[in-house]
């Protein structure tokens, strides 16, 4: 029997390690890459808990040099088996620009993360899915990807260009039998870096537990493919959906 593998990019303590413990949970063999193996090393419990008899690895690659992470994804794959999912979950820094102060190499740096770091490990997943005729491909996002932003652009670039590549993957590579989403997360999630950020004024009720998160991506690997989403939105129910 064929060992069910979940592989994560961009797997750390918050979204990524409830991601590693759900898939583990329904038992998947987690494969986890990050920068650095401390950058995983929460997640990596969390499967290992979950799943204490699976399979788990943990793979270096940085997300934003496309060549080393695709080069490093088909060498997780060779040695640990095609993925039934993938997720691209990388994180990046908010760093509040007006439009004109952006830099060539700050834009250079969004656009390798969000959007070229994407299509190196499509370049790496895809075909191997397509000789399975099946597979699920999510990639984290936010409502950035629907507007733009005077005082946050470079994220809002960068989620635009990641929505334009996960709908393009989508129509070319669904009816092969891969199920290709864009999930936009449009709260505030509850993760240790917003709670030490945010300090008094963190609101628990305001933001989307990671768990509950993580939930829906696998509700989303499990839809029939008569009725895929390509496209998801979550947030908390306190969420006014607009500032």
């Amino acid at each position: 029997m064929r060992k069910k593998v979940c592989l994560i990019v961009g797997a750390g303590q918050g979204l990524g390690r409830a991601l590693a413990q759900k898939f583990a949970t329904e038992g998947y063999h987690l494969n986890l890459v990050s920068r650095t193996l401390s950058g995983s090393q929460i997640a990596l419990k969390a499967a290992h808990s979950a799943f204490p008899g699976g399979d788990h690895r943990h793979v270096t690659a940085d997300a934003t040099k496309p060549e080393e992470l695709e080069k490093t994804l088909a060498e997780a794959v060779a040695s640990h088996g095609t993925p039934e999912i993938f997720i691209y979950n990388p994180r990046g820094g908010y760093q509040l620009r007006d439009p004109l102060q952006i830099s060539y190499a700050e834009m250079n740096d969004t656009l390798n993360l969000e959007v070229v770091g994407a299509l190196a490990s499509a370049k790496a997943i895809i075909p191997e899915m397509l000789d399975n005729k099946k597979g699920t491909i999510i990639f984290s996002s936010a409502t950035a990807a629907f507007r733009g932003s005077a005082t946050n652009p470079l994220y809002s670039i960068g989620k635009f260009g990641l929505r334009g590549l996960s709908q393009s993957l989508a129509k070319a590579y669904s009816a092969k039998g891969l199920h290709i989403a864009h999930v936009r997360l449009d709260c505030t999630l509850d993760v240790p870096d917003i709670r030490d950020w945010m300090g008094d004024t963190f609101k628990i009720k305001e933001t989307s537990n990671v768990d509950d998160v993580a939930q829906s991506y696998w509700w989303l690997h499990q839809q029939p493919r008569s009725a895929w989403s390509n496209e998801l939105e979550l947030r908390p129910y306190s969420e006014n959906w607009t500032f």
